[in-house]
């Protein structure tokens, strides 16, 4: 993730999979509807608030640098040579 607006987008995701509402918040972090909103419309979030809701959602923060985040070796249609490894990969799954 990149920016607080898709952090945000993820916790309510998540938040609505395990089928909570806003208000369910409260009763487990102690955090009201309306504070919480706050958090899932993308604004800016103290580490403290942050960890409260990870806590809330039964979820932990990881730090992953990026060359091991899977990030940088996105395949572009026009990168012949990451493609044809990429397929050498799922030939190699096959076997």
């Amino acid at each position: 993730m990149k920016t607080q607006e898709e952090l945000a987008k993820a916790l309510r995701d998540y938040r609505k999979s395990k089928g909570l509402g806003q208000k369910d918040m409260l009763m487990r972090i102690g955090m009201s509807q309306q504070q919480y909103q706050r958090a899932e419309s993308g604004s800016d979030l103290r580490v403290s608030t942050l960890f409260r809701i990870l806590e809330g959602l039964d979820l932990e923060l990881k730090l992953i640098p990026r060359h091991l985040s899977g990030e940088d070796e996105l395949i572009t249609p026009n990168d012949e040579n990451r493609q044809s490894a990429w397929q050498g990969f799922l030939k190699d799954l096959e076997d």
